[in-house]
C-alpha cells in the first residue's frame, strides 16, 4: 500500500494531465448505456481512432439493443468493416439480443450479469460498469498498466496483474470512476507515446502477430468479398482472393461453425 500522500500526487498527475489534454471521443459525450457498450466492445484490440472513425455510423444505424438485435447480420458486419475481430460483430448483436430478452431491453450494471453477456469478459463487464453507470470497479487495460508501471514499478522488468490490481483499487477516485478512467487511458496514451508503452513490462503482455498475409487477414477479406457477392464456392472464394484452395476451405469451415458463414449446395454466404 502506498501512503495517501502519495496517491493524492499521483491522483493530482492524471487529472492535471486530463483537463490539459483530455480527448473529445464520440462515446464519451453521451454516456447512455447502449452507446458505452458498443464503444468498450470495439475498442476491444482496436486502436481508438478507428473506433472514433466508425462509431457514429454504427450507432446512426443500429440506436439501441432493439435494432441491432433485429438487423440481418450482413449489415451489422457491414458496418463494422474496418474494425477487425468480426466474431466481435456477431457477439454484440447475440448481446443485443439477450438484452432485450432477458433484461428487457435494459443494459444490466452489474459485472457479474454483464459477463454473462456473448463476448464479454471480466475486465471489460467491470469496464462497461464503470462508463455505463459510473460504478467503482477495478479493471487493467493496456493504457491503465501503463500509467501504473511507469509511476510505480519503473524498476521493475515483469510487474504481474496480481501486483497492479490492488494497486488499481487504491489509486481509484471512486467518487467519480467514469471522469478516472477516462482520465487514466488518456494519460497512458500520452505516456506511450512520450516514453513507450510501459505495459511491456507487464508479465501479461503479448505482443500482436503480423497482420499483413495472416489467416485473420484472409478471414475479413473472405467476409468482405462475401459481404459484397451474395454467394460464391469455395473454389470462387479462392480464386477471387488469391489464396490457397486448401487454407480457404479450412478458413471457411471456420467461419460456419462461428455461424458467420452460411454453405448450401456448396455456396457460401453471410450466415
Amino acid at each position: 500500500m502506498h501512503a495517501p500522500a502519495d496517491i493524492r500526487r499521483f491522483r493530482a498527475i492524471v487529472y492535471d494531465h486530463f483537463r490539459r489534454h483530455g480527448r473529445t471521443l464520440p462515446w464519451r459525450t453521451d454516456c447512455d448505456p447502449y452507446r458505452v457498450f458498443i464503444s468498450e466492445v470495439m475498442l476491444q484490440q482496436t486502436q481508438v481512432d478507428r473506433v472514433a472513425a466508425k462509431f457514429p455510423a454504427f450507432v446512426a444505424r443500429f440506436p439501441d439493443f432493439a435494432a441491432l438485435a433485429n438487423a440481418p447480420l450482413r449489415e451489422v458486419l457491414s458496418y463494422w468493416q474496418g474494425l477487425g475481430y468480426n466474431r466481435r460483430a456477431l457477439s454484440l448483436k447475440r448481446a443485443a439480443g439477450a438484452v432485450e430478452q432477458d433484461h428487457g431491453g435494459v443494459l444490466p450494471s452489474s459485472p457479474d450479469a454483464l459477463e454473462t453477456l456473448p463476448g464479454i469478459g471480466t475486465a471489460t463487464a467491470a469496464s462497461i460498469a464503470a462508463f455505463a453507470y459510473n460504478l467503482p470497479t477495478v479493471f487493467l487495460e493496456t493504457n491503465i498498466r501503463t500509467v501504473l508501471i511507469h509511476h510505480f514499478f519503473k524498476d521493475e522488468a515483469s510487474v504481474s496483474d496480481m501486483q497492479l490490481l490492488p494497486l488499481a483499487a487504491q489509486v481509484l477516485d471512486t467518487k467519480n470512476p467514469r471522469k478516472w478512467y477516462s482520465a487514466m487511458m488518456d494519460y497512458g496514451t500520452s505516456l506511450k507515446k512520450l516514453h513507450g508503452n510501459a505495459a511491456r513490462k507487464s508479465a501479461h503482455y503479448k505482443t500482436q502477430s503480423g497482420f499483413i498475409g495472416s489467416r485473420r487477414q484472409k478471414r475479413g477479406m473472405i467476409l468482405k468479398l462475401l459481404l459484397d457477392q451474395k454467394s460464391l464456392t469455395a473454389t470462387e472464394i479462392a480464386e477471387a482472393l488469391s489464396i490457397d484452395r486448401e487454407v480457404c476451405q479450412g478458413i471457411l469451415d471456420e467461419l460456419v461453425e462461428e455461424i458467420l458463414l452460411a454453405v448450401s449446395r456448396g455456396k457460401y454466404r453471410i450466415a
